[in-house]
């Protein structure tokens, strides 16, 4: 039996592919094990799949002055030790990393161990952590086109992401008994991630009036904002969050309203699903969701409304527009050869 060290943590975005993964390499008869941090989400995650778990010492990289960069190094370099000693104890045929700080130790460990390494970059520009373990890779697999720019042409393949199998398998019936809906009207659903975004939710609710002439809409608008005035809204659901009913609500929507994390944004184009994406704004973040959005409306995936730009006007006006078009991109998605990145990393990962 062949085995595969899958690594990756710090964040739901480095866990879920892996997740998405592990049935597939199941059934190629892959042993699997997962190296990661001592007390991160990953650990929680992993272990509800059932799968040998260690976790490591590990520090946060930071780009700007801290007195804890100093402290971490120490932690860095324990991380190496012990992940340098575990690999050897497992003997593994390859290590798939899905990056975050705890990957750099586990990729060094790997190199000291001759083990090959892919590596996987969810975003348009390589993370800190993936650019230190690039050079020790043998593939880097990318979401975006637009990244293999960054990575060595011999390494690069644009490979998508990882999609959990379990998103395929939603019912749209149930979708709409869990929302209260009926099929006379169309469905939009909006997401705004694990937290919501009020920014996003306030436009949205502003039209309400007009937008519910035509449609019914379910919200999953993040903890703590939920609009109490609004729960007994006829064609109106609100969620905090969903997790085992996301399918089926998904399979219900006939189009999307989202921000654009690069594994929110690469479910619905397995998924097929019309979207309009609002990125974070840069004042808020790195950028990576702006070039995310930007990458997905080149290739004709999605529609992209700027947070500067929204008003309710603006944004009752885009979802009309897009659920007018949306065969335009329903069939822009089915052109595409990223639908499963399962498919394209297990490729790469029985090639090696």
């Amino acid at each position: 039996m062949k085995k595969i060290v899958l690594t990756g943590g710090g964040t739901a975005g480095h866990v879920t592919p892996n997740l998405a993964l592990i049935p597939a390499l199941k059934a190629q008869g892959y042993e699997i094990i997962y190296i990661g941090s001592e007390q991160g989400m990953e650990k929680k995650l992993i272990e509800k799949v059932n799968i040998t778990y260690y976790g490591i010492p590990t520090g946060k990289l930071r780009r700007y002055l801290s007195f804890k960069n100093i402290t971490d190094i120490f932690r860095v370099i324990s991380g190496i030790k012990e992940a340098t000693t575990l690999i050897k104890k497992i003997k593994p045929d390859i290590i798939f990393s899905k990056g975050g700080f705890v990957a750099v130790p586990v990729v060094l460990g790997a190199k000291f161990n001759k083990v090959p390494v892919i590596v996987h970059e969810s975003d348009m520009t390589p993370g800190l952590a993936n650019r230190i373990a690039m050079p020790f890779a043998k593939k880097v697999c990318t979401t975006f086109p637009e990244t293999l720019q960054y990575i060595p042409k011999q390494k690069g393949v644009n490979t998508g992401t990882p999609i959990r199998k379990e998103l395929f398998e939603g019912e749209k019936q149930k979708g709409l008994e869990l929302c209260g809906f009926t099929e006379q009207k169309p469905v939009i659903m909006m997401m705004g991630g694990s937290l919501g975004s009020v920014k996003i939710n306030v436009q949205l609710r502003g039209a309400l009036p007009t937008l519910l002439k035509d449609f019914q809409l379910v919200h999953i608008c993040g903890k703590g904002n939920i609009d109490k005035k609004l729960e007994n809204k006829k064609g109106y659901k609100q969620f905090e969050y969903l997790s085992e009913e996301l399918p089926h609500v998904i399979a219900a929507a006939d189009v999307i309203i989202s921000r654009a994390g690069s594994n929110s944004i690469s479910e619905f184009l397995a998924l097929k699903k019309p979207n309009l994406l609002i990125p974070l704004s840069a004042k808020a973040s790195r950028g990576d969701q702006i070039l995310n959005a930007q990458s997905f409306e080149k290739q004709g995936f999605s529609m992209v409304l700027q947070e500067e730009d929204m008003t309710y006007i603006s944004l009752e006006k885009a979802v009309r527009s897009l659920y007018e078009n949306r065969q335009k991109f329903i069939k822009n998605m089915e052109n595409s050869h990223l639908s499963d990145g399962v498919n394209e990393v297990i490729k790469l990962i029985t090639k090696q």
